[in-house]
């Protein structure tokens, strides 16, 4: 399963992670993907999104 966000379009980043001597190893970021309830077109679906863009959604909703 990929960790992509459907809404955001958030995917893993890498870069490097640097221990005390600073010697470089690869690492990776991944997105803040959670399964939420979401109602689409009236009906309820099971969505994997970040956690930022569920906050975001329920933002616009509530105003």
């Amino acid at each position: 399963m990929s960790r992509v966000c459907p809404i955001t379009g958030k995917h893993p980043i890498s870069g490097n992670k640097r221990s005390h001597s600073l010697i470089a190893t690869r690492r990776r970021w991944d997105v803040n993907l959670h399964t939420y309830k979401v109602e689409i077109n009236g009906k309820i679906c099971k969505v994997r999104m970040s956690a930022r863009a569920y906050r975001s959604l329920n933002k616009s909703l509530s105003k």
